[in-house]
């Protein structure tokens, strides 16, 4: 009886842990593999804002990220256009210096609601199958939101698809399930009913990147100046580019594309 107990939880060890753990592990998976990857990449993006729709190409580069833009709120640019402006980038030294500041203010960003996940939310195990593990997440009553912006994330109920393989995080999808008021409502309010979604994939061995980001949320909010609160945006074509790629570079790759 003694043998047959050790047995059950040996296996029990191996092959089940507790959400929580689940997510812990993703976590940690998705920080180091951020950490560890250099590579960069080209892609066709169609980002719909209400104030802002474009379809363009995108590479990036060591300096910062170059944007062909093909439409912009439905009007196509010209050939000259395109390379004008991206002659304009290329040039700026403090366009180049403005954007890396707000990319890593949104990879703290970023890293600050991965540390969340565990702790923010009480997480159970919906299904599993051979390729991945299907959580479902809700507040955590005794979870205090440290930011502002960790106040709208942690209000939000939804589900996590994990990959079993890799213990990286394949989508993400919430819910605002109550209104939030921002100093009383004098900075702003978010009402329940809001929705994002993000979607990511496996581009090379140990490499994923987000493919789809839908944000629909209602309410206005001082503090989220530099965050679109309703924006559809998608992007494919992935194509691995040198390590060492200049701007100048990037621009010939992206002209080339049709």
């Amino acid at each position: 009886m003694l043998a047959w107990t050790l047995f059950v939880s040996v296996c029990a060890a191996a092959n089940g842990q507790q959400p929580k753990q689940i997510v812990e592990q993703a976590v940690r998976t998705e920080l180091a593999a951020d950490a560890a990857d250099h590579s960069l990449w080209l892609d066709y993006e169609i980002d719909r804002k209400p104030a802002n729709s474009v379809v363009q190409w995108v590479a990036q580069t060591r300096m910062g990220e170059l944007d062909r833009v093909l439409q912009q709120n439905g009007r196509r640019l010209t050939l000259a256009e395109q390379r004008s402006r991206m002659d304009a980038f290329i040039h700026s030294s403090s366009a180049q210096a403005k954007q890396r500041q707000g990319s890593q203010h949104d990879d703290r960003q970023a890293t600050q609601m991965l540390n969340m996940l565990p702790n923010a939310f009480i997480w159970t195990e919906v299904r599993r199958d051979a390729s991945s593990t299907y959580l479902h997440f809700r507040p955590d009553p005794n979870f205090s939101p440290p930011t502002w912006e960790s106040r709208v994330f942690a209000a939000m109920e939804g589900d996590m698809q994990v990959d079993n393989a890799h213990h990286r995080i394949v989508s993400l999808r919430g819910r605002l399930i109550h209104d939030v008021k921002f100093a009383w409502g004098l900075l702003g309010d978010l009402y329940a009913g809001g929705t994002f979604n993000v979607e990511r994939r496996q581009l090379a061995p140990g490499i994923w990147e987000i493919t789809e980001t839908h944000i629909h949320i209602q309410g206005h909010a001082l503090i989220f100046k530099s965050i679109s609160d309703q924006e559809d945006d998608v992007k494919s074509k992935f194509q691995e580019l040198p390590e060492n790629i200049t701007l100048q570079q990037a621009e010939e790759r992206l002209m080339a594309e049709p």
